[in-house]
């Protein structure tokens, strides 16, 4: 059999995919995620700007209903990983770990990224119990606190800038004593009264208790260490794109990639190939939040609907 529609990941924008192919007609469409649906933000501990979700709900109580809403039009979920999507023709092949293939008219590709570890000690361990990679999601957690920014370019500039308007004080650390970002970004930065720019330093432990971060421990170029107490830590050094399973043998992707390794899409969710459509935090400007991971989902899916019914009639 050859499914209507494959859907890879089972994140915000996936689950959303799945939903909508369903309810609006396809009957075969199959979500592939090898764990448990619900993507990244069952990771949080807190979620307060998701509209319509009021008072205190963790990530993972935020996605619970959600693939069991989707499972009641008919979504199939299959546990495996996909290893490889690659097309011949009209059709579609997933290559799963198990050795086996599903063909399928259109493919929704949500498998979104993943931020990169700084690598220093405790980083891992106080993850989402105080460090952070996401100040729109957190920072309003520490509304009048002092915080700590790790990271150099644009990313890290523009978060501590967002932070500087909601915390008391932020400290950005950053290796060098230079910065790899926009000009006037920086100008931005330097002019900012409660940023204080610890340059020429790498953190080197972030510590805490049972209630999480409570400092975060820097070293600068002479060795020397300064003890900053802070509630919360956040990274941002980028972002490593789950995009290995466009990858084809030959090592070339399926469709057009940015050089940052993100698919390049059109508002419709379009990628470079028919039928293939990329949603969530794995295409290019994606916002990284979890209603805009929906939106795509549900943008892709209408598309899909659309693209199968002309296909096969």
């Amino acid at each position: 059999m050859i499914l209507d529609c494959a859907i890879i990941g089972g994140g915000p924008a996936g689950l959303t995919a799945g939903l909508y192919t369903t309810r609006g007609g396809l009957e075969n469409v199959t979500m592939f995620e090898k764990g448990m649906p619900g993507g990244q933000i069952t990771n949080s501990s807190e979620i307060e700007n998701y509209p319509g979700v009021t008072g205190e709900i963790s990530g993972m109580d935020l996605m619970m209903p959600w693939p069991e809403q989707c499972q009641r039009f008919g979504l199939k979920h299959e546990m495996v990983e996909v290893t490889r999507v690659s097309k011949d023709g009209d059709i579609f092949t997933i290559h799963k770990n198990d050795g086996t293939t599903t063909q399928a008219h259109s493919v929704i590709i949500g498998t979104g990224s993943r931020p990169r570890r700084v690598g220093f000690a405790g980083e891992d361990e106080l993850f989402g119990k105080g460090v952070s990679t996401c100040a729109t999601c957190d920072g309003f957690f520490y509304k009048g606190k002092e915080v700590a920014v790790i990271g150099g370019g644009d990313t890290a500039l523009e978060e501590a800038l967002y932070l500087a308007k909601i915390c008391s004080k932020v400290y950005l650390v950053h290796r060098r004593d230079a910065f790899r970002a926009a000009p006037n970004t920086v100008e931005r930065l330097k002019n900012t009264e409660n940023i204080e720019l610890v340059l020429n330093s790498s953190p080197d432990e972030v510590y805490g208790d049972a209630m999480g971060v409570t400092g975060l421990r820097v070293k600068n170029k002479n060795g020397e260490l300064r003890d900053i107490e802070v509630p919360g830590v956040f990274t941002f050094v980028g972002n490593d794109i789950n995009n290995q399973t466009l990858i084809q043998e030959d090592g070339s992707f399926l469709c057009d990639m940015n050089d940052q390794g993100q698919v390049i899409v059109d508002i419709s969710m379009s990628t470079s190939v028919a039928g293939l459509y990329a949603t969530g935090d794995m295409r290019i400007a994606a916002p990284k939040q979890v209603v805009s991971a929906a939106g795509d989902g549900a943008v892709a899916a209408l598309q899909v609907i659309s693209y199968v019914d002309e296909l096969l009639h």
